[in-house]
Parts: C-alpha cells; structure tokens; sequence
C-alpha cells in the first residue's frame, strides 16, 4: 500500500466519523430515548478496530478518544487512554477470538460500553459522589440505548472498509 493510498484510507475514515459524531452531538442529545443520550463515537471506534484489526483499532480509537475528550464532559483525557485501548482490545479480540462481523462488533462494543460506564462510577464512588443503584441504572440505559445504534455505525463503517485499500503499512 502506497503512502497515498494509507492517507486516502484513513481521510475517508475520518470522513465517515463526521455523521457519527454529528449525530451524537446535534441530534441524538436532543430526542433523549429512555432519557440517556447514546454514545455513539466509542462504537465507531470499536467498529473500525473489529474490521481493521488491534493495531489499527489503537490508532483509530486514539483519535476519536481525542475527539470524545473534546465533546464529552468531565473526561479529563480519560477518554483519549481509554477508546484507545478499547479499539487494541477490540481489534485482538476480533481477529482473535470473535469474528470480524456484526455479532462480533455487537459484543466488543458491549464490552467498550460497559468498561467506559464502570470506570465512571468507580471514579464517581471514590470521589463519594452519587448513589452505586442510580449509577449502575443509568448506565445499564445508556449501554443498552447505544447498542441499538451498533446496527447503523458499523453498517456505515462496513460500507467505507469494503471500499477503501486493505492492507495497512502498520
């Protein structure tokens, strides 16, 4: 793979980023379902990393973990280490274990999702803020609101993987 066609694969990527953090950002946090707003933006991470692998998933998901610290708030760069890691686990576990399609998306991302809520809610019960049967409430809604939306992301994700040069010089 020629370095055009490595800076052409991931541009387009990043393209297909763009609808998914629009419509976690302007859309999506405005139509509340089950009155949690989903996360969209660590699935697209968890999508690229099943398709293109761990080492992949790592660099994919250490720019949208950059992109969540920007967009979320009170991450304090937690989000830039953790997508990160989410999208190497991700990738391993795929290429690995899971297989690299829909079912496979559907349970890393399950993992991803579960791992960002419990990291949360150990920071917020060490801090002594919030009750431990809210927390794990809202963030059981919050999974499960997110991974309705795995469908869509990782279809949009499948459709640029099919579409772009396969091998990576990584």
């Amino acid at each position: 793979m020629t370095t055009q066609d490595f800076f052409i694969k991931w541009g387009v990527y990043a393209l297909a980023l763009l609808p998914v953090w629009f419509c976690e950002c302007f859309l999506l946090n405005r139509l509340p379902l089950l009155p949690v707003t989903p996360m969209l933006l660590p699935l697209a991470a968890v999508s690229v990393a099943v398709l293109e692998g761990a080492v992949a998933g790592a660099g994919f998901g250490l720019g949208v973990g950059m992109l969540c610290d920007a967009v979320y708030f009170g991450t304090n760069g937690a989000m830039t280490i953790g997508i990160c890691v989410a999208g190497m686990v991700a990738g391993a576990l795929a290429q690995y274990l899971l297989r690299q399609n829909l079912l496979g998306c559907l349970l890393c991302s399950l993992l991803a999702l579960a791992a960002i809520d419990a990291v949360r809610i150990l920071a917020r019960l060490l801090r002594g803020s919030g009750e431990p049967g809210a927390m794990l409430s809202l963030a059981g809604r919050e999974i499960l609101v997110s991974l309705l939306f795995v469908f869509p992301v990782y279809a949009l994700f499948l459709w640029v993987y099919r579409r772009v040069p396969k091998k990576t010089v990584l």
